[in-house]
């Protein structure tokens, strides 16, 4: 089911991929160079209602007008509390989460619109090169439950990289930014979607 939601932002677009029994809500969207047809966002969407987690894939209005370059990172902020209502209007609790700038704006916007945990996916902790650049404190400031999940090899931040914190992290072996892993890995690309998701749903647990 598709939901069309006027931002202060633009239009945006909600793919609902709704559970049965749903307990909780998943809210995810995309990065700055990319849609709701990320692989990773994409299993989730197709594993979690059968784990009683409804998944709303959220676009961006700047991706739903056609735009190929995300806006300043105020202007996602503000898209995602304009359809932030109609992710809390089912009545449940909440999962703030996306992919890379997606996983930033969730971690900012996370205390004031109460959600009930956050996942970041890919979280860009760094520009690729430039681990002086740290983005840590959008993660470390979030009170709520977190998970993030990373690619092993990913140049904007690997596993090692992150510094302690109350936060949960689940990592992808062999895996880039998009969760891809080369041919020659150990694991096969099946298997990284599925420690993706299998991770995400032991999160989920306990959480509703």
């Amino acid at each position: 089911m598709i939901e069309i939601v006027e931002t202060d932002a633009g239009t945006a677009r909600i793919t609902w991929h709704k559970a049965k029994k749903a307990r909780l809500v998943l809210a995810v969207s995309h990065g700055a160079g990319g849609g709701i047809e990320a692989r990773d966002l994409q299993a989730l969407a197709r594993v979690l209602p059968g784990h009683g987690v409804t998944v709303a894939l959220v676009e961006q209005p700047w991706r739903v007008a056609g735009k190929k370059v995300a806006p300043a990172p105020k202007t996602l902020d503000t898209g995602w509390r304009g359809i932030w209502p109609a992710l809390s209007g089912m009545g449940l609790p909440v999962i703030s989460g996306g992919r890379s700038a997606g996983a930033r704006v969730a971690c900012r916007t996370a205390a004031e619109l109460g959600a009930h945990a956050v996942l970041a996916l890919s979280f860009p902790l760094h520009p690729p090169g430039e681990p002086e650049k740290s983005r840590a404190e959008e993660l470390l400031g979030v009170a709520a439950p977190a998970l993030v999940v990373q690619g092993g090899n990913d140049t904007f931040g690997k596993p090692e990289e992150f510094p302690e914190g109350s936060y949960a992290l689940v990592e992808v072996p062999y895996g880039d930014h998009g969760f891809a892993v080369p041919k020659r890995a150990e694991i096969t690309q099946e298997r990284a979607l599925e420690i993706i998701t299998e991770g995400v749903v032991e999160w989920c647990a306990p959480l509703g």
